[in-house]
């Protein structure tokens, strides 16, 4: 009978073994799916978003949304459906329960009851409460952490990182501190899940000796085996499933919050398929239209417009009257408060910002178009690609990388253009592509691509060079959002136009390179890029897959007290004492008649002693532990976000942006709650499983030498498993990143990708990314399953060994309470081992998350960057160490600047990308710096702000600058960059983080620059990406920055971008008047702004190939600064000589007289 009553044991647990891992695999199946689907659901929704609710959608948000909020059904699917399991199995149990020792059972599962309803219902109820807060505040890091990676050039060249850094500082302590809280109450709650069975079970049995009855080893043993059945239910399944069920249901609600999110309105106008006249008509009738809905304030007022098809319309006003907003009404991304529009045929359009994807040139243009040689060749052509291809080792196939870096801004405005033109359309809306070209350039672009080769189609352009209205068949201008004028060149007045642009009625007249940021979409996987050119011929690098450094612990990264650590070990190794060992003193002696009622006095005492002590040091140990981990993941976010804050530029020109928030959402969140829990958990399981062997060994020795030989097999077999899990987690986050990046990206390419009807391109883009990504989620938690399988059926080989070694050693007469508790103990440990092995692949696989935030840990700082030596082949690592010191307290004091045999590179043996660059600046010189894309000019920029490591000396009031701190450099020097740059804050920190100056003081800034009406207050919120303000209003913004900055050292780097002429014209007057002392470095392309500099400096390859006063220079005939201004056409040429001219009368004739 005895060895039928084993085999029904060994057999029943292992029938359970399977049944439970194949059920589990498919609940995280489950759960995948719906995430999934969760995922592809608000990418979809993305792509109908108005444009008011992209305003208010961060890429931040929807990573965070993404990474943590949909994560969590991949929990909840292994516990919800326990909620209703648990009330079953409650009931079974009580009934047997009843049966075995009768009323006293109550005492038990009344204890076991209120502690697995109410009180962790109330607890996660809490959690949900808090696991809300936590999503909102990890929602606004990580908002932050995306516009400071975007913004990053600005950021290190304003010096502005102490700033910034407070700034996330603050947003993560409120963040950590409701982490911690809940991060409190669910180590509590996991304390209740230990002691619960073991106050139950003494409770039963306590009321069992009270009622008068005697215990026996067969009561004890059950009661044990029952207890043991329905705590792992009632307090660890079923609390886990009410905690999932809470954090699912708070993040359905944020899902739902985002799905709920305006639309954007039927576009179907724009496919062509509703036609209201002949294809190319565009029509409107009192058209008013607003970005904002509450409160209501019209960006376009009363538009009455029509035109026909083929006509060539150009659009001109200042900035900020309007003329984007028009286009986006013609798009339906402006919605319409009244009124019409009627657009009739197909619309392509060209954004005013570059917008760009990391792939191929040619996918750039094509954009899912059919290839169609001759068409393409055509499109290259009138764009002016021609020549940059030649340039490109692999022509059209070069890869385009993130963030642009690789190509120059006039290279990114005309694949932009590009692209707009290969897609056949009746209708063609190009918002100021010339501003991004030299003049002939630019009129070649007009004459070549917008009049000629789209000569039969309807084309609206937005531009601000005047010379090209005269061809124009059409002309609005536009002010305050309203049409002011409409007609051809002849009826408007000479008056009307020269009013609009004073400056600007020359013929011939050119545009500044473009300076917006290029917003790109990832529709391929995140690959390494450089400054240079990459191409695709060699192998897209990835991120790395290899294991990093092995000797990484949290202590690295906090520091603990080490009362703690003491006080922890202690509870530690009391509570090992007082969980498994604790229910020996019942089973001791329970068959021996002998003076059993005196005994037995004695064991419930010990019994209740260790019951007592595992009440007191479990929630102490929680706490302490919880408390630990909390300081740990501190430190690491701490560390990590300064490490990157101060990493050198080619981090971020070499790793896209998605990879980066990757860190600081997906991984983050791992180290913050998905590791604590689970190393909670596996230790708790390592000590239970302690206990258990250490009772069975005493009472069975001959346990030992089997279990050793179980333990070795699963020695080998974890070391195979977590090499294959560690590896398929790396994988796993690599394919992770490009979904964030794809999907962030996107936001800043909406009225493109729906301009040109691309929604199903690149959704399906999107769905193969989340496909790679889900296949190796899969693989990962199948590997974990068979892990677990594979160890369930080692606990059931050792049950089994215990059990048959009973009845085979029959002779060394166990006692009946020693059998029962080896038995059940063993039961306990087939359930156990399950939970640990779980845990165990938890924490190996968040431990991955914490590998990953330590690589950003070692990243190298620029405040540590060394000079490289003079052999510009070998590698940076031969850095000489410097020793820095501090300017004096007024530098620079002239503004005086050196180059002496100035080398630059952006890569490791890379040709160097400024060349033995040898000028003299003196102090307040005004110096305008040209020359053809790519010659070299916002090189010199970068070499004077230390961007990149450089060869050679710059000297600033005879001060060598690389023996000066980074932030002593970088504050002391102004800039107008490329990029204008606005953060989501208030107009007063966008101009002063610091609060150092006045507000009359920025209020006299923003007047100078005719910002003073346009703003309401200095508390007034700016948008992300400063989207609430035009792109010249940006560029205003970045101008008064300057003015507050008040350094003796302005740069301006292609800063009258997107700027009309008479906007123009307002930023040279007011550098004039406010830094007139100072040493003013321009770049530009519109050579009239700089024909009265002090000095012209002529860059080519990176060298500099003249340098003196303008009108010198157009004394050469063979010179390269006479070429260019020839280029300009004949009128404009004799203008820019006259100005040049006069300016060299005034400076050096007149004043020597």
């Amino acid at each position: 009978m005895g060895w039928i009553l084993g085999s029904s044991v060994v057999i029943l647990a292992f029938l359970i073994v399977l049944v439970f891992h194949h059920a589990q695999l498919g609940c995280q199946r489950v759960g995948m799916r719906v995430r999934a689907a969760c995922c592809s659901l608000v990418y979809r929704k993305l792509l109908k978003l108005s444009q008011a609710s992209l305003g208010q959608t961060a890429a931040g948000q929807l990573v965070n949304l993404l990474s943590n909020d949909l994560q969590r059904f991949d929990t909840a699917s292994n516990f919800l459906h326990y909620i209703w399991i648990m009330p079953l199995q409650a009931a079974i149990a009580f009934y047997v329960m009843y049966r075995s020792v009768g009323i006293a059972c109550l005492s038990g599962l009344i204890a076991m009851g209120l502690e697995a309803i109410p009180l962790q219902g109330y607890m996660s109820k809490a959690q949900g409460i808090l696991r809300f807060k936590i999503a909102h505040l990890t929602d606004h890091r990580v908002k932050l952490m995306s516009e400071i990676v975007s913004g990053i050039r600005v950021i290190k060249m304003y010096a502005w990182e102490k700033s910034f850094e407070k700034v996330v500082e603050i947003a993560r302590k409120k963040e950590i501190d409701i982490i911690t809280k809940t991060s409190y109450i669910r180590g509590f709650s996991l304390s209740l899940m230990v002691f619960t069975e073991r106050v139950s079970l003494y409770l039963t049995l306590v009321t069992f000796v009270l009622l008068g009855n005697r215990l026996s080893s067969d009561v004890v043993f059950s009661m044990a085996q029952l207890f043991n059945s329905v705590q792992l239910y009632m307090c660890i399944y079923y609390p886990n499933g009410l905690a999932s069920f809470a954090e699912a249901k708070v993040s359905i609600k944020r899902l739902e919050e985002f799905l709920l999110l305006e639309e954007n309105g039927t576009r179907a106008i724009l496919n062509g398929n509703n036609i209201i006249g002949k294809p190319g008509t565009v029509k409107s009738e009192k058209a008013t239209a607003s970005w904002s809905l509450y409160p209501v304030t019209d960006t376009l007022t009363d538009i009455n417009l029509d035109i026909n098809p083929g006509t060539l319309c150009c659009i001109v006003g200042n900035v900020g009257a309007g003329k984007s907003s028009l286009l986006q009404m013609f798009l339906r991304e402006l919605p319409l408060n009244c009124g019409k529009v009627d657009i009739s045929g197909v619309v392509s359009y060209a954004s005013q910002e570059p917008w760009l994807f990391v792939s191929s040139v040619r996918d750039n243009i094509l954009f899912g178009k059919p290839y169609i040689k001759n068409r393409y060749e055509e499109v290259v052509k009138v764009c002016a690609l021609e020549t940059d291809f030649e340039q490109f080792s692999y022509g059209d196939k070069t890869l385009v990388e993130e963030r642009g870096v690789s190509l120059s801004g006039g290279q990114r405005a005309r694949i932009n253009l590009a692209r707009a033109v290969y897609a056949k359309a009746d209708i063609y809306l190009f918002d100021d592509p010339l501003s991004a070209v030299d003049t002939h350039v630019g009129k070649h672009l007009f004459e070549e691509c917008i009049k000629n080769y789209l000569k039969n189609k309807t084309r609206i352009l937005v531009t601000h060079q005047l010379q090209f209205l005269k061809q124009a068949d059409l002309i609005v201008v536009m002010n305050n959002g309203k049409i002011t004028k409409v007609g051809s060149y002849n009826e408007l007045s000479e008056n009307e136009l020269s009013s609009l642009y004073p400056e600007t009625t020359q013929e011939d007249k050119e545009k500044p390179q473009v300076v917006e940021t290029a917003k790109k979409l990832k529709f391929v996987a995140t690959g390494d890029s450089s400054p240079e050119i990459n191409e695709l011929g060699p192998e897209e690098n990835i991120e790395e897959v290899e294991k990093a450094d092995d000797d990484f612990t949290l202590g690295n990264s906090t520091e603990i007290e080490t009362n703690d650590s003491m006080l922890y070990s202690l509870s530690l190794g009391n509570f090992t004492d007082s969980t498994p060992l604790n229910n020996s003193f019942i089973f001791m002696d329970t068959d021996d008649p002998i003076d059993f009622i005196g005994s037995q006095d004695f064991y419930i005492v010990i019994y209740t002693v260790f019951i007592i002590a595992s009440i007191l040091l479990t929630p102490t140990r929680s706490w302490l532990f919880y408390k630990i981990f909390m300081n740990a993941s501190k430190g690491l976010h701490n560390q990590m976000f300064s490490n990157v804050l101060r990493a050198p530029m080619r981090f971020f020109d070499t790793n896209p942006s998605g990879r980066i928030l990757n860190r600081f959402s997906n991984d983050m969140g791992a180290i913050d709650e998905l590791l604590p829990r689970a190393t909670l958990d596996a230790i708790q399981v390592f000590l239970v499983m302690s206990g258990i062997l250490m009772i069975v060994f005493i009472v069975s020795p001959w346990m030992i030498a089997p279990a050793a030989l179980l333990a070795l097999l699963f020695y080998y077999l974890r070391l195979v498993y977590l090499k294959s899990a560690q590896d398929i987690k790396r994988l796993e986050g690599v394919n992770r990143a490009p979904v964030y990046s794809h999907i962030s990206a996107s936001l800043y390419g909406m009225p493109t990708i729906r301009a040109s009807n691309a929604e199903q391109m690149v959704i399906k883009e999107f769905d193969c990314l989340q496909n790679q990504h889900t296949g190796t989620w899969y693989m990962y938690i199948a590997c974990s399953e068979i892990f677990g399988f594979y160890l369930d059926v080692i606990s059931t080989i050792f049950l089994a060994l215990v059990t048959f070694q009973f009845l085979v050693l029959k002779g060394e007469n166990y006692l009946s309470g020693n059998v029962g508790l080896v038995i059940s103990q063993s039961l306990v440990l087939t359930g156990m081992l399950q939970i640990g092995v779980r845990q165990t692949a938890e924490v190996a696989s968040n431990m991955t998350s914490v590998e990953r935030v330590l690589q950003y840990t070692k990243l190298e700082k620029e405040s540590q960057e060394h000079q490289p030596t003079k052999n510009l082949d070998k590698d940076w690592s031969h850095f000489a160490k410097i020793t820095y010191k501090n300017p004096e307290r007024n530098w620079p004091q002239s503004g005086k600047i050196s180059f002496r045999k100035t080398y630059l590179r952006y890569s490791p043996g890379g040709a160097p990308v400024l060349n033995d660059l040898n000028i003299e600046i003196k102090a307040g010189e005004k110096i305008g710096i040209v020359g053809r894309t790519g010659a070299g000019k916002s090189t010199l920029i970068a070499s004077l702000f230390r961007l990149a490591p450089i060869e050679g000396t710059i000297m600033i009031d005879d001060v060598d600058t690389s023996k000066v701190r980074l932030n002593d450099l970088r504050s002391n020097i102004s800039i107008i960059p490329q990029e204008p740059v606005l953060f989501s804050a208030t107009v007063r920190y966008n101009l002063d983080p610091f609060e150092k100056v006045e507000d009359e003081v920025l209020w006299t800034a923003l007047e100078n620059v005719e910002l003073k009406g346009v703003i309401e207050s200095l508390n007034q919120q700016v948008c992300e990406g400063g989207s609430n303000f035009s792109a010249g209003q940006r560029q205003l913004m970045c101008l008064a920055r300057a003015i507050v900055r008040n350094n003796k050292i302005l740069v301006m780097d292609e800063a009258t971008a997107n700027v009309d002429p008479h906007t123009d014209s307002l930023i040279q007057k007011t550098i004039r008047e406010n830094f007139k002392n100072c040493t003013v470095l321009t770049i530009a392309h519109r050579l009239n702004t700089i024909m009265d500099s002090d000095k012209v400096l002529v860059m080519d390859a990176g060298r500099s190939v003249e340098f003196a006063h303008p009108h010198l220079l157009l004394q050469k005939p063979e010179g390269h600064f006479i070429k260019m201004v020839k280029q300009t056409g004949a009128t404009m040429e004799s203008i820019l000589r006259k100005v040049a001219r006069e300016d060299y009368k005034k400076k050096f004739i007149l004043k020597e007289k």
